[in-house]
């Protein structure tokens, strides 16, 4: 059995495979708000629902839903549970695990588990639901998830800044944390080949300053009070750092429309890069502080390897999460570098994983990286993961030829 949402994955973790002996079952007609509860600031959502219809429920009952990923108006709650979704703003309000109150779950024995608890305190023993978010349908069908809301942001400040490196932006980070803590919202890396790549592809797309830079990053703050003084506050952040000589350019956002249009720039990569061809992709995270020396020894093992390949960096760098993609911009060669595409992601997977990161951040593993997370994770953990699977789906009826 093969559980299917919104088809947005990028790992085959709903793709069934080529035996036509498995079932798939889609869960899109699973699409009903069941509940909201504002006293209590939880949303009951059926699997099926898409993430924007979720969004615009809560919003329509004075409420935020703050998960928001590029697929949101056709990826699927089920789809978001069953890969432990992250997004743009995990750096304030966590992933979807962080997000999940409750879960109705049918097991592979057909047993319905009722776990649609609306507690945020029950330390009455092992938290169950935790075992299903993230497993990619291999323990059994999502069907109905407690989802925790928050309070609707009131008042925004976005601003689009140039640097020279990572570690500016790291450095950066570090100081915009210390001085405005969780109403720091986003924090968002943009390599320069990213950013040209929309420019090229996106019609409308603007280049915020007239040089260009070698990094980016794009930051939001927000809060919950109408008239706080956000945008003066991060003005003057960074007019202090500007005058420093940390940052090479700033653009403060003047009014809603051009926070958006900021906000397209960053969204759009993956739409542009679509456009412009097959690359190879990565979706990993690192310990912030190690971002800059990752992307340093990559890029110098990668070139070392492979010649002059172009790297498209963009990501969350407030929560450590990069896509490192690579491609040549010329077509006929760049189908001789994804013939490569094993070697290029051994190098870049063993560098993440001995600078301490993962090999999957929010994707998933699904089909495409379960031979490959065996390099990465010790006996012990798959040891422990394959006995979690039989304890729960002995017969292997959950999603085979995923995850492990």
């Amino acid at each position: 059995m093969v559980p299917q949402g919104g088809n947005t994955g990028l790992c085959g973790g709903a793709t069934p495979d080529a035996s036509g002996r498995e079932v798939v079952v889609s869960l899109s007609r699973l699409n009903r708000i069941r509940d909201v509860d504002t006293a209590g600031n939880t949303l009951t959502a059926e699997a099926g629902c898409t993430l924007h219809a979720v969004q615009a429920a809560a919003e329509a009952a004075g409420r935020l839903f703050p998960l928001s990923v590029a697929s949101e108006g056709s990826c699927e709650i089920g789809g978001n549970l069953s890969t432990n979704a992250g997004g743009v703003h995990v750096l304030r309000y966590g992933n979807m695990r962080n997000l999940t109150l409750g879960l109705e779950v049918v097991l592979p024995d057909g047993q319905i588990w009722n776990g649609l608890r609306r507690l945020r305190k029950d330390n009455s023993g092992y938290d169950l639901k935790q075992l299903f978010i993230g497993a990619e349908g291999t323990l059994g069908i999502i069907t109905s998830a407690v989802l925790a809301l928050h309070p609707r942001p009131r008042s925004t400040a976005l601003a689009w800044i140039a640097l020279d490196d990572p570690s500016a932006a790291v450095r950066l980070f570090a100081l915009l944390q210390d001085g405005f803590g969780e109403r720091l919202n986003a924090f968002e890396l943009v390599g320069r080949a990213a950013l040209e790549l929309v420019l090229q592809h996106v019609p409308g797309s603007r280049n915020p300053f007239k040089a260009a830079h070698p990094w980016h990053v794009l930051v939001e703050l927000c809060d919950t009070l109408l008239d706080s003084p956000l945008e003066s506050m991060l003005a003057d952040a960074l007019a202090a750092e500007l005058g420093a000589g940390h940052l090479r350019d700033v653009l403060l956002a003047q009014n809603l429309g051009q926070s958006r249009e900021l906000w397209r720039l960053r969204e759009n990569i993956s739409e542009a890069q679509r456009i412009e061809g097959f690359s190879i992709k990565h979706d990993i995270s690192l310990p912030v502080a190690r971002v800059p020396e990752f992307l340093d020894a990559a890029a110098r093992a990668l070139i070392r390897e492979f010649g002059n390949v172009r790297v498209v960096v963009f990501g969350h760098l407030g929560d450590g999460n990069l896509h490192y993609n690579l491609s040549r911009p010329v077509s006929e060669d760049n189908a001789v570098l994804i013939e490569q595409s094993q070697a290029v992601n051994r190098i870049v997977y063993d560098l993440a994983s001995n600078l301490g990161g993962s090999i999957s951040a929010e994707h998933g593993l699904g089909q495409l990286k379960r031979v490959e997370i065996l390099r990465h994770k010790s006996p012990l953990e798959m040891n422990l993961m394959r006995r979690i699977k039989t304890a729960l789906d002995p017969r292997g009826l959950m999603n085979p030829g995923k995850v492990l």
